[in-house]
């Protein structure tokens, strides 16, 4: 069982590399671009990276809970318990928040005539950058629990 738990580890932690490092990169890959064009690669880029975290974010909550199930004692630990609350929080930003924020913004990409961003584009991707920066945050913080185990 030692061996099953030393592996699961292992795909834990490479899971978040995998999955979380593209996560907090994804915020910035749209903000450089200048044109229609480049937005549109921009995201392009942006969906391609996500299907990497969306892998990652399975393998991290299935290989976290199945360690919990392995070692109970995880479930009375503070870090442990406060890190599974946080992801949950924030998986459920992406179809709550992020998705319906997302979609008005895939409508420009498809619909906008001529190579100028348009104003509107602007407005909503802020919204989507604050988003997309507290999810940010709160996956920052699991890591630093996960690493620390303060508690």
């Amino acid at each position: 069982m030692a061996t099953f738990y030393k592996i699961l580890v292992f795909i834990h932690i490479i899971s978040a590399i995998l999955g979380m490092g593209p996560g907090f990169i994804l915020s910035m890959i749209a903000k450089s671009a200048k044109t229609m064009t480049e937005l549109r690669h921009a995201y392009l880029i942006k969906r391609r990276l996500h299907m990497m975290v969306m892998i990652g974010g399975l393998l991290l909550i299935g290989t976290g809970l199945l360690m919990g199930m392995i070692n109970p004692s995880l479930f009375r630990t503070g870090w442990y318990v406060v890190s599974l609350t946080l992801f949950l929080i924030g998986l459920a930003m992406g179809p709550i928040l992020l998705a319906p924020l997302s979609k008005p913004i895939k409508a420009i990409l498809v619909s906008h005539k001529g190579d100028d961003i348009p104003a509107e584009y602007l407005r909503l991707s802020k919204k989507l950058d604050v988003c997309e920066n507290i999810a940010n945050t709160i996956f920052f913080i699991i890591i630093v629990l996960m690493i620390l185990k303060p508690f």
